[in-house]
């Protein structure tokens, strides 16, 4: 395991208004993620935030409306990412359930295409005579200039709906609907591209219900939750209250098999139960499955299997996508050895790298270097980007993934700034973006990436930590405690799964599986013997045996054999002085 300092949360005072039910322990944990009242943990719709606050979207449900009763032809753009793919889903069948007749989509190929509404695209649809009166843009669009333009002129009408951040031209659209555009109230930035959309339908129906010319029975919207969930949590978004009660309302749904076929069906062809899921599952069983479509392949195969209707047909496309994983997984542990083997020509040690990782091989998958940057990222807490051979031959695409500290967007910007047309196209988050460059410019940009990044971070930044929620007491370390976290959430990004260190006398350990680390542990403040595990620690480890062990650890119930007994999942240890 790579050393990582140990930072313990901040415990601030518990104040505020808790309800007298509340455990102690969830109060200290929702204390230190900026929880103030019961009211934050209410996760019922009527705490969403209104539709109405997103600037744009009185033109964008007019426009809509005027479709349906026009019965004009709507064409979905999404995007080849897992929030793209449900948030076509949320189009396609929001949109039919509330009356638009002739629908479809299209999602661009990450190979043959790029990201977003490209006029390429436009000149395919009109080509194949399949030019629609209105585009609907999902997870895209709010840098769409040219594509946007092309559109237009050829008598496209455009709605953009989106939530990347906007550049500092926006196009000429006939609506925009995105919460992180200028001049935009609403409250939650936060949205995916999954909410903001279903923001859309919901003010769609209120629109057509104050018209009253809402098809009957009136839609339930809320059948969609389960894929607003799914695109929220594999986004990976903060879990800000809005997030949370899109994320709470989709897991309740999909406990109770009320789940769209192919979420199921994709929790089956990965062992889980979904009676018992968690936002963890749709973020690393869920969204990888879908996710390898729009990588390896066609996303418009993971948007089949959300929209499968028979159990049947999801069972078949989940096991595609299945195979897809598999195969990306392959492409990825080849891919790593080559980026390790690049990190040691480069230098012996993490101090020796440059500050900004920028890494490259003819030989790597362009729907794999997202991945490959995050890995590289986690190894060696450096923002790390990959790059891949672009089909033309000519030119590179680019991943990038950041570490707290490092607005990567703002990097690469800053990049842009002092060297003018080095980047053909870039954009992106805090956390991650895509950018294209010339082969021949690999050096340059390396270069002028690290320099952005040392303009910006302190050499502390560089040092890889991990924060935990500090100790739990031996009375606290039992199956009671894991499941009051289970249901506690839902957790996620800015609003993270509980996590704990502590001392422990490590009683046995021994590899088992691919590289897997099994202990027998036993805290040295007292208490019984707990089972742990350490996942991909490598075969080679330190003898804990002799040491003990500082363990930063998840509690969890583990079923074996009908036996359930407390587990601890343990994200990293290191030997005890």
């Amino acid at each position: 395991m790579t050393p990582k300092k140990i930072l313990r949360r901040p415990r601030p005072p518990e104040q505020g208004s808790w309800g007298q039910n509340l455990p102690p322990i969830l109060r200290r944990l929702y204390a230190a993620r900026g929880v103030k009242s019961d009211e934050q943990l209410q996760y019922t719709l009527k705490y969403l935030a209104s539709p109405m606050e997103l600037r744009g979207i009185d033109r964008a449900v007019e426009l809509l409306a005027d479709a349906i009763a026009g019965k004009q032809r709507v064409m979905v753009l999404g995007d080849f990412d897992a929030d793209g793919a449900t948030s076509t889903a949320v189009a396609m069948l929001g949109l039919s359930m509330l009356g638009i007749e002739a629908i479809d989509f299209r999602v661009p190929s990450r190979f043959a295409d790029g990201y977003g509404l490209t006029p390429g695209i436009i000149h395919r649809l009109r080509e194949e005579g399949e030019l629609p009166d209105l585009l609907v843009t999902v997870d895209n669009g709010i840098s769409a200039i040219e594509g946007v333009r092309v559109a237009r002129e050829l008598g496209v009408k455009v709605v953009i709906t989106d939530h990347h951040l906007a550049g500092d031209e926006l196009p000429d659209a006939d609506a925009i609907v995105n919460p992180n555009q200028p001049g935009c109230p609403f409250l939650s930035k936060n949205a995916a591209g999954v909410g903001v959309m279903f923001y859309v339908l919901t003010a769609l129906r209120k629109y057509l219900r104050d018209h009253n010319r809402l098809p009957d029975p009136e839609p339930n919207l809320g059948n969609l939750l389960d894929l607003v969930a799914l695109g929220t949590v594999a986004d990976v978004v903060p879990l800000d209250h809005n997030n949370r009660i899109f994320v709470e309302q989709g897991i309740r749904r999909i406990r109770k098999g009320e789940a769209r076929p192919g979420i199921l069906a994709l929790l089956e062809v990965a062992g889980r139960d979904y009676t018992e899921i968690s936002a963890t599952d749709l973020g690393f069983v869920v969204g990888p499955r879908l996710n390898a479509a729009g990588r390896l392949d066609d996303m418009s195969i993971g948007i089949a299997c959300l929209l499968a209707d028979s159990r049947d047909e999801a069972q078949r496309l989940a096991r595609e996508l299945d195979n897809f994983n598999r195969e990306r997984r392959s492409i990825e542990k080849e891919m790593k050895t080559q980026a390790q083997d690049l990190l040691a020509s480069m230098s012996l040690d993490l101090e020796g790298l440059p500050w900004g990782l920028a890494l490259f091989d003819d030989d790597w998958h362009q729907g794999v270097i997202g991945i490959l940057a995050a890995r590289i990222r986690e190894q060696t807490h450096r923002p790390t980007i990959a790059f891949a051979p672009d089909d033309d031959g000519e030119h590179l695409k680019g991943s990038a993934r950041s570490i707290p500290g490092l607005h990567i967007r703002d990097a690469l910007a800053a990049v842009d700034a002092k060297n003018p047309g080095l980047m053909k196209k870039f954009g992106g988050h805090a956390m991650a973006a895509g950018m294209s460059i010339a082969r021949d410019d690999l050096e340059r940009f390396s270069n002028a990436f690290d320099q952005a990044v040392r303009d910006t971070l302190q050499p502390e930044d560089l040092e890889a930590a991990i924060t935990t929620d500090g100790p739990l007491a031996p009375e606290e370390l039992n199956l009671d405690t894991a499941y009051l976290l289970k249901r506690a959430g839902p957790w996620g990004q800015h609003f993270p799964e509980p996590v704990f260190d502590g001392n422990f006398r490590v009683v046995s350990q021994r590899i088992v599986g691919e590289n897997h680390l099994k202990l027998v542990l036993q805290p040295f403040e007292g208490g019984g013997i707990i089972d742990g595990i350490a996942f991909n620690t490598g075969p080679e480890v330190p003898d804990y045996t002799r040491t003990g062990a500082r363990v930063v650890y998840k509690p969890d119930a583990n079923t074996f054999r009908g036996r359930t007994n407390l587990q601890l999942l343990v994200d990293y240890l290191e030997p005890l002085e």
